[in-house]
């Protein structure tokens, strides 16, 4: 009998070895033959899209669960506020009452859902969660490198009014009253105060790192530590430390590295480095980092 035993439990192994081998051997040569169509024109097939949103959902759930605080008292204007964020940066992909998604959000796959429903579907937690933090691989950024504390938290609480609005209230808030408050100077432009606020007295080589792909930085740039393409269209910044000069132009201080990477074509115009909208704060963040590449 124990010798028996001992069959079936190595006959089931090498079966559920074989098994793993096969699953093993048809996803390499799905992704190497590239038998999978990654192309936006197509959509993903219903168990795939099914387990990606699960996964996502599950994965929001918990991160928002264990690492979010009690949001604070929402007022009529931080929901006001939070209306001019969402007309000027959520429309375009979300769409609202009355009001289609652009040409890019129509055309994504996954589709960027409607918002309406948002605060039925999610808790407050959750909607800060993602928008402070983004889903990787579906287009949906992270805003916490655009927005302030206040402005994630507005947004939020403009969110759980959406499901209230018609389509005249709706265009009431984000237009007329949004428009009138910014004119009144009662609310800021979106993302105005970030980019006001006084950077920190030492730069974070951590949020510094996750500045530079935030910023897409990577999308011309190979830099150690930082996941990106093999892309040679700026020159790589392994051993940036060490370098005497910036741009060949400036003398390689961190004063002078923030202003390159705030202001890059004030400091050598015609240079082909944009502007990348980095705020004071994320610029003393990125030259920590840069500081460390040696």
């Amino acid at each position: 009998m124990p010798h028996r035993r001992r069959t079936v439990y190595a006959t089931l192994f090498a079966t559920l070895l074989g098994v793993a081998v096969l699953a093993a051997a048809a996803g390499l040569a799905t992704v190497y033959l590239g038998l999978y169509n990654v192309a936006a024109s197509e959509q993903h097939f219903k168990p795939v899209y099914q387990l990606l949103e699960s996964a996502m959902h599950q994965s929001v759930k918990l991160r928002a669960r264990s690492s979010v605080d009690e949001p604070p008292p929402f007022t009529e204007t931080m929901a006001l506020r939070g209306a001019g964020c969402y007309r000027d940066q959520c429309l375009q992909c979300h769409g609202g009452p009355g009001v289609a998604q652009g040409d890019i959000g129509k055309s994504m796959q996954p589709v960027p859902g409607p918002l309406v429903d948002a605060a039925r579907r999610w808790s407050t937690k959750e909607m800060y969660w993602l928008t402070r933090h983004g889903i990787r691989m579906s287009g949906m950024p992270a805003w916490e490198h655009r927005l302030d504390e206040e402005e994630l938290w507005s947004t939020v609480a403009f969110l759980q009014r959406l499901p209230d609005l018609d389509v005249a209230a709706f265009k009431a808030i984000t237009l007329e009253q949004v428009d009138a408050a910014r004119s009144a100077g009662t609310i800021a432009t979106c993302g105005a105060a970030r980019m006001a606020a006084a950077p920190p007295a030492m730069g974070n080589a951590v949020l510094g790192r996750q500045a530079l792909y935030q910023h897409a930085c990577n999308a011309c740039h190979m830099i150690p530590g930082v996941t990106g393409p093999e892309t040679h269209v700026g020159p790589s910044l392994a051993g940036f430390a060490l370098r005497s000069n910036i741009a060949g132009v400036l003398p390689h201080t961190a004063d002078n590295l923030e202003r390159w990477l705030r202001e890059p074509q004030a400091v050598k115009p015609g240079t082909a480095m944009p502007a990348m909208g980095l705020s004071p704060a994320d610029a003393r963040h990125i030259a920590a980092y840069l500081a460390g590449l040696k």
